[in-house]
C-alpha cells in the first residue's frame, strides 16, 4: 500500500507538492553530506596546522572518484527504475536493483585493495608535498576500508528515491553522517588522532549508513531487491544503467581529476594556496550542494514521467524545478559570497591561507546563479535515458570545457586568482551547452510523448 502511495505522488499529485515532497528529502541529504564535509574541515582546522588541511584537502578528489562509482549505479539505477516503474514493469525493478549492489559491491572490494597497496604514489600524483605526504597517504590509507560501504550507501541513496523512498534514502544519508560528525571530535581533538580521526569517522559513517540501507532492503517495504536471484546483468540490464550512470560518474570523476589539476597548480604558489582552495571549495560546496540535491530530486519524478509517457506533467514538472532552482541559486549565491569571510575564518587562521581563501571563495561563487540550472537540465538529459547528450555533458562542464579554460587563464594571467576563475567561467559555458542538449535531446524523443 506505501509503495502505490509514493507511486500515485509521481502519478498524479498537484505538480508543486510531487516536486516538493521529491526535491526537500534530497536536499536535506545534501545538506548532511555538506555539513558533514565541513565538520571534517573544521575539527581538522582547531588542530591550528594547516598541512593536515591540505592534506585532507588534496585527497578529497580519490575519495570523490569512489563515491562517483556508486553515483555510478545510483544515478544509472534511479534513471532506469523509474522509467521501468513508469513502465509498470516492476520485476526489471528488482532485477536492475540487484544487479546495481552485487556489482557495485565487487568493485568496492577491488578498489580497497588497490587503494591501500598504491597510497604512496597516488598522494604524490594528487599534489601533496613532502611536508603534507606523510597525513595525505594516512587519510587515504584508512579511507579506503570503507570504500565498499561508501559505494554502497551512494547506490542506495539515490536508488530509493527510484520507487518513492526520498524520506528513507535521507535518513540514510543523515545517520551516515551524523556517525561522522560525532566521532570527528572524538578522533581528531579528544584521542588525539588528527588526520587518522578524520578518517576512521569517514569510515564508521559510511558503515553505519550502509546497513541502514541494507536493512530496508531486506524488508518487505520496498519493492526493489538485493537478493542474488534477481541479479542480472544482461537482458539490457546494465547498459540500462551504464548509459546513463557512465556519464554521471564520469562528470564527478572529471571533477575529482579537474580537482587535481588545479591542486597541482595552486602548488605552484605553496601550500597555503592549497589550503585556501580547499576551503574555497568548501565555501562554494555549500550552494553546489544544495543545488545538486534539488536536481537529483526531481530526476527520479521526470524519469516516471517519461517512462509513462506524460509530456505535459513532465513539461510542468521540469518549468516548476527551474523556477525554484533559480530561486535557491541567486539566495546562495548571495549568502557565499556575503559571508565568505566569516565562513572562510571558520577554518583557517593561517593568514597567508586566509587571503587565499576568501579570494577563491568569492570567485567561485560567481557562478551561482546559473548553477541550480545547470544540474536541473543535467537531470532533465539523464531522466530521459539518453546516453550521448548525457555523455557530451559530462566530459564537457570539468573536462573538455575546464581543463582548456584553466590551460589558457593559467598561461595568460599567471595569478592564483585567474586560475580559480576558470570554474566560474567554465560553469556558465556548461549550462549554456545544458540548455542547448535539452533540447535537442526533448525534440528528438518527443514523439515518445502522448
Amino acid at each position: 500500500m506505501n509503495n502505490e502511495k509514493n507511486i500515485e505522488i509521481f502519478r498524479n499529485a498537484p505538480v508543486p507538492k510531487a516536486v516538493i515532497s521529491n526535491v526537500i528529502p534530497s536536499i536535506i541529504s545534501m545538506i548532511m553530506v555538506l555539513v558533514y564535509n565541513l565538520a571534517d574541515a573544521f575539527f581538522i582546522g582547531q588542530t591550528k596546522d594547516a598541512l593536515m588541511f591540505a592534506a585532507v584537502s588534496l585527497a578529497t578528489p580519490v575519495f570523490l572518484i569512489f563515491m562517483a562509482i556508486g553515483m555510478l549505479f545510483g544515478i544509472g539505477g534511479t534513471s532506469f527504475i523509474s522509467r521501468s516503474l513508469g513502465q509498470g514493469d516492476y520485476d526489471k525493478a528488482k532485477r536492475i536493483s540487484s544487479f546495481c549492489f552485487w556489482t557495485g559491491l565487487v568493485v568496492g572490494i577491488i578498489s580497497t585493495i588497490a587503494i591501500v597497496i598504491l597510497a604512496e604514489p597516488i598522494s604524490w600524483g594528487v599534489g601533496a608535498s613532502a611536508e603534507s605526504i606523510g597525513y595525505t597517504k594516512q587519510y587515504l590509507e584508512i579511507v579506503a576500508l570503507g570504500i565498499p560501504f561508501l559505494i554502497m550507501s551512494n547506490i542506495f541513496s539515490n536508488v530509493l528515491r527510484a520507487e518513492g523512498h526520498a524520506k528513507t534514502a535521507m535518513a540514510g544519508v543523515i545517520i551516515g553522517n551524523l556517525v561522522n560528525i560525532v566521532f570527528d571530535p572524538i578522533m581528531i581533538l579528544v584521542f588525539g588522532w588528527n588526520v587518522a580521526g578524520a578518517a576512521i569517522a569517514t569510515v564508521l559513517g559510511n558503515l553505519v549508513s550502509a546497513i541502514f540501507y541494507l536493512v530496508h532492503l531486506l524488508s518487505p517495504k520496498t519493492m526493489l531487491s538485493i537478493k542474488p536471484k534477481h541479479y542480472r546483468a544482461g537482458q539490457g540490464i546494465a547498459s540500462g544503467v551504464f548509459a546513463i550512470g557512465v556519464p554521471a560518474s564520469l562528470n564527478s570523476i572529471l571533477m575529482s581529476t579537474s580537482n587535481i589539476i588545479i591542486n597541482n597548480v595552486m602548488k605552484d604558489y605553496g601550500d597555503m594556496a592549497v589550503a585556501g582552495l580547499g576551503v574555497a571549495m568548501k565555501v562554494n560546496m555549500i550552494a553546489v550542494m544544495l543545488l545538486i540535491g534539488l536536481g537529483s530530486g526531481v530526476q527520479p519524478l521526470l524519469g516516471y514521467c517519461f517512462g509513462a509517457k506524460m509530456k505535459k506533467r513532465y513539461m510542468d514538472v521540469l518549468k516548476f524545478s527551474l523556477t525554484f532552482a533559480f530561486i535557491l541559486s541567486l539566495i546562495m549565491t548571495f549568502v557565499c559570497y556575503t559571508f565568505a569571510g566569516p565562513l572562510v575564518t571558520t577554518f583557517l587562521d593561517n593568514a597567508d591561507a586566509f587571503g587565499y581563501g576568501m579570494e577563491f571563495s568569492r570567485t567561485y561563487i560567481l557562478a551561482g546563479p546559473v548553477i541550480g540550472i545547470l544540474f536541473v537540465m543535467i537531470n532533465a538529459i539523464q531522466s530521459t535515458g539518453a546516453m550521448l547528450p548525457s555523455l557530451i555533458l559530462s566530459i564537457s562542464r570539468q573536462g573538455i570545457l575546464y581543463l582548456p579554460t584553466l590551460y589558457v587563464f593559467t598561461h595568460l594571467f599567471h595569478t592564483a586568482r585567474m586560475a580559480a576563475m576558470a570554474q566560474p567561467v567554465t560553469d556558465y559555458m556548461a549550462a549554456t551547452l545544458s540548455v542547448i542538449l535539452f533540447i535537442f535531446t526533448f525534440k528528438k524523443l518527443s514523439r515518445n510523448f502522448v
